[in-house]
This record gives structure tokens, C-alpha cells and sequence, in this order.
């Protein structure tokens, strides 16, 4: 496929979580990878900073490197979500052993997930090497001619353990089972008990040996976690959905509503944490939205209702100091009933987030007090975000400006550090951007409330 022709292909991709695949001119697989965005995963090796590669310049290159120039066609499969992806590709290096997946990576840096077989599976993370001393694959692991590394067969058991991967990254890896943790939980220390557990004190672990759970709802989690892991999540939520009927019609209404909990999580992952890890394999840095340069962007929240009627939310963007009325986004409250402008403050960032598309801000300010601040803190922490977060409080008349800043390092570690203490210091500017938020969550909140109107 010629080059133009190509670039118009990837100019077509969507903006969404998936894995991409090259090929060659021969239709071998050169490589696998996942995306939070395609479109510009897969454009950001195509960019003019390196078409000296694909024309096959220079030297020195690491292999993922030279492999660009023989790229001939791209397939993409798209994800519900980035764990997805990750999981995806997992799964499709396995069964194709891309010679470029590997060659790009020591082959001892690859992981796995490892399931063990006893009363109440544990669910570990292990590298190569580690497997190799728990001799997990030992005699059955298989050397592929392409491949550095032992893959075991797909989900095949060792000495009483099941073995998902490889996967590329580790951190990425851990995030994804912390997910996944969430609506599966599980027991993960070697001792069979919960006496000094901080996981169960936490609810990450459901306390099997507590008799906290049953041996059957346990063995249920570690189901779940196995089909998620096997990429067979539409199989599951069907699965799951039965069950809850099930449960229904014997009026258990209880496990009925956790099943339906976890169906309803299981369809709204919450991986933005997924997306602040670049490709491993890629050529090329991740971009910021091209904003370099061009100084700070600042993001402010605000949340309008009428006891909870036609609660919205609104997202202001401020660039170098002057309001980017393109970048604005408005939300209409999903989650959250009655009158609770601090939880509602909490579904509009956690939906923000969703999005790796949008551009990462360098400043977060909120319109309220300290509850809004210490919320935001726990939905950052819960998606590894490290933002600075300022909370604004005006009072009735919105006036006077009280700020309340975040307790962590953020604005220390931040590039931009001398020009957030600078906006911080100026109450008129800060004032401008809040009545900004302001205004923008009023007028769609009557927006909402002038359609209902005319709807009744």
C-alpha cells in the first residue's frame, strides 16, 4: 500500500481504546499494539518528525524503529475501554508472536498473571524470571522460533497455577488488575487468614477465611476475573445478567442488586489510570493536545440544580489566561440523586477523565469548598492523576474568593509551577474564571429546565 494511501487510512481511525496491527507487504504481522486512541496512537508513527525512518534513513535504530518502513497495511480492532486493549493485545501476541513485539523488549521484562488452583485462588503478578523459579512453566513451555521468550499455552494450568500473557508493561498491568479488583475482589496473601489484612480492611479483599464470603461467590469472582482476562466480557455481563434474573425470580433480591452493581461497573470501567503510560514500543512522545508553549490550561467545575432537579455540570477552559470557548464541556448528572453537589463534583471529573483525547490540564479549579477538594483528591488518587487541584469558595454573593488548595506535591512537581503560584495569587483572575464556570453551568441548567417545561 503506497504511503498516501496509508496516511489516508490511519486519517480515518477513530478516536477510540483498541489495538492496532501492522503488516507487511506480504501480510505477515510485524507488530501489535494497544491504543487509548487510534487515531492518534497509530498517527504518531507517521508523522513528519518520522518519515526519515519509513523511507528508511538513519541508523541506529532500535528494532520497533526499523520496522516502520515495512509497514503496508494497519487493522484495527476496536475496545469497549483501554483495559480492554490491554487485554486484547495481550491475548493476540500470544497467538500470533509478532517478531517486533519482542525484539523491541527484553524478553525477561515481559509479565504474567498468574491465577493459583486452591480453596480460594490468589491472583498474582509474576515476570518471566519469576515464573521461571516457581518453575510455573517449566516443562511445558513453548520456544517459538520468532519469539525470546516461553509462552505457555493460552489459559493453560502448571503445577495447580493458570498463566495469562505476556503483557508488556508491569505497572500497567497492576493498574488494570486494581480495576478489575473492584468489581472482582479477592484474596491475595499467601496466609490463609484476614487477621491484619489491610486489603480486607479495605474491601479488596472479601474476606474468605473471615466467612465473609461463601466458597461458591468466591469461586464466582475468580470466574469472572478468568473470562475478563480472556477477553470474553460480553460472554460474561450475558452470564451475569441470567444470574441476576435468576435471582430475582427467587426473590433473593440482594444478590440480585450486587450482581447488578457489578454489571453496571463491568459496562462503565473506570481506566483513565490506563492512559497515563505511553505505548511502550512507540517512536515517538505522546502529544499534549499541541499545546506546548503556549503556557497554562487552566480547567474550572461548577455544579447547578435545584435540589437536585436538572443537575448539570460544567467544564470552563482557560488558555494562556483567555477563556477556549471550543474546548468547554457541559454534563448532565448521570449518577447522582437528590441534593449532593459534592458527589456530583465527583461523577463530572471521573467523566472528564474518560476521555485521553481531550488535552490534560495543568491546573484544576473547583467551585466550592473543602468537601470538593477532599473528593476530587480521592477520584485523582483513584485514577493516578497528579494535577493541581484548587477548591473556590465565593460565598452567597460570590464576591469574595476563598482558596483552599490541594494537600499534595502537585504544584511543586509541576513544569508550570512559578505560573500557577502567579494565577493563584491573583483573586480577580481566579474570581473572572469561576463566574465563567458559573455562567456555563447555569445557562444548559435552565437550558434542561426550559425543555422540560415545554415537554410538560
Amino acid at each position: 500500500m503506497k504511503m498516501s494511501i496509508l496516511k489516508q487510512k490511519i486519517a480515518k481511525l477513530p478516536p477510540n481504546p483498541g489495538v492496532y496491527t501492522f503488516f507487511d507487504d506480504k501480510r505477515r504481522i510485524l507488530y501489535i499494539g494497544k491504543a487509548t486512541n487510534l487515531n492518534s496512537r497509530v498517527g504518531s508513527y507517521f508523522t513528519p518528525r518520522s518519515l526519515p525512518l519509513i523511507r528508511g534513513e538513519g541508523a541506529g535504530w532500535r528494532p520497533i524503529e526499523a520496522m516502520i518502513h515495512k509497514v503496508a497495511d494497519i487493522k484495527i480492532q476496536e475496545t469497549d475501554s483501554v483495559l480492554e486493549a490491554l487485554i486484547l493485545e495481550s491475548n493476540l501476541i500470544k497467538k500470533f508472536q509478532p517478531k517486533y513485539n519482542v525484539d523491541s523488549k527484553d524478553d525477561k521484562s515481559f509479565c504474567y498473571v498468574v491465577i493459583t488452583k486452591e480453596d480460594f485462588s490468589r491472583v498474582l503478578i509474576l515476570r518471566e524470571t519469576e515464573l521461571e523459579k516457581t518453575d510455573v512453566i517449566a516443562s511445558e513451555a513453548k520456544q517459538s522460533n520468532e519469539m525470546k521468550i516461553r509462552l505457555p499455552r493460552p489459559f493453560g494450568a502448571r503445577n495447580n497455577k493458570l498463566i495469562y500473557g505476556p503483557y508488556t508493561s508491569k505497572k500497567q498491568l497492576e493498574i488494570a488488575l486494581k480495576i478489575i479488583r473492584k468489581i472482582f475482589p479477592y484474596h491475595s496473601n499467601k496466609q490463609k487468614t484476614e487477621k491484619g489484612c489491610l486489603d480486607f480492611q479495605l474491601g479488596k479483599c472479601p474476606g474468605p477465611y473471615a466467612g465473609a464470603i461463601s466458597k461458591e461467590d468466591y469461586a464466582q469472582n475468580i470466574r469472572g476475573i478468568k473470562m475478563i482476562l480472556e477477553g470474553r466480557k460480553k460472554n460474561l455481563l450475558k452470564k451475569m445478567e441470567k444470574e441476576m434474573q435468576n435471582h430475582s425470580k427467587k426473590n433473593e433480591f440482594e444478590k440480585a442488586a450486587e450482581l447488578r452493581n457489578k454489571i453496571f461497573a463491568l459496562r462503565h470501567i473506570q481506566d483513565v489510570a490506563l492512559i497515563s503510560e505511553p505505548d511502550p514500543a512507540s517512536i515517538l512522545p505522546l502529544k499534549r493536545g499541541g499545546r506546548e508553549g503556549k503556557g497554562l490550561r487552566i480547567e474550572a467545575y461548577d455544579i447547578s440544580n435545584i435540589s437536585g432537579q436538572y443537575a448539570v455540570g460544567s467544564m470552563a477552559v482557560f488558555s494562556s489566561g483567555e477563556p477556549d470557548k471550543s474546548q468547554y464541556r457541559k454534563f448532565k448528572i448521570k449518577t447522582i440523586e437528590g441534593s449532593n453537589d459534592v458527589g456530583m463534583m465527583a461523577e463530572i471529573l471521573f467523566r472528564r477523565f474518560r476521555h485521553p483525547e481531550w488535552p490534560q490540564p495543568d491546573l484544576i479549579l473547583l467551585d466550592g469548598g473543602k468537601g470538593h477538594l477532599n473528593i476530587a483528591e480521592k477520584v485523582f488518587k483513584e485514577l493516578s492523576l497528579e494535577i493541581p487541584l484548587v477548591a473556590v469558595a465565593k460565598g452567597l454573593s460570590r464576591r469574595n474568593v476563598k482558596i483552599q488548595m490541594t494537600n499534595d506535591k502537585s504544584i511543586s512537581k509541576s513544569k508550570f509551577q512559578k505560573n500557577i503560584q502567579e494565577v493563584l495569587k491573583d483573586a480577580n483572575l481566579i474570581k473572572n474564571i469561576m463566574d465563567e464556570a458559573h455562567r456555563f453551568a447555569i445557562s444548559y441548567h435552565k437550558k434542561l429546565r426550559k425543555e422540560n417545561f415545554l415537554v410538560s
